[in-house]
């Protein structure tokens, strides 16, 4: 659509457009079922309940574009989805640094919690 995730949100006066573009828009950012911290991150928060099988729509913070992700199980408020397949051992990126490291790996779509990842502290 070409306009900005943060001009709607804010509904700011100097966006520059339309009142049914801002309304569109703000439909289709509470379509929105996770945020990415930056390009290049490995996972997305989810901004609400995810269900198992779910198609969804995340926006990655740092250029407003989207990307869209089949959970493959439920995914909780707040916990993570993973935004790229991650190899054994291999480390996982957020706020564009390493968090931790991937014991097992994971999948495009799958949950990552504690259960299939590992800090980096100790």
């Amino acid at each position: 659509m070409g306009l900005s995730y943060r001009c709607a949100v804010s509904n700011s006066p100097n966006c520059g457009i339309e009142i049914v573009q801002k309304n569109e828009l703000l439909e289709v950012i509470a379509v929105h079922k996770f945020l990415i911290h930056k390009q290049g991150d490995h996972v997305g928060v989810a901004t609400s309940d995810i269900e198992a099988g779910e198609t969804v729509i995340g926006v990655y913070m740092d250029d407003d574009s989207t990307i869209e992700a089949v959970a493959a199980s439920s995914i909780p408020l707040g916990h993570k989805i993973a935004v790229s397949d991650i190899d054994k051992d291999g480390h996982v990126i957020e706020y564009g640094l390493p968090i931790g490291f991937a014991p097992d790996g994971f999948k495009f779509g799958d949950y990552v919690h504690t259960h299939n990842i590992k800090t980096l502290r100790w």
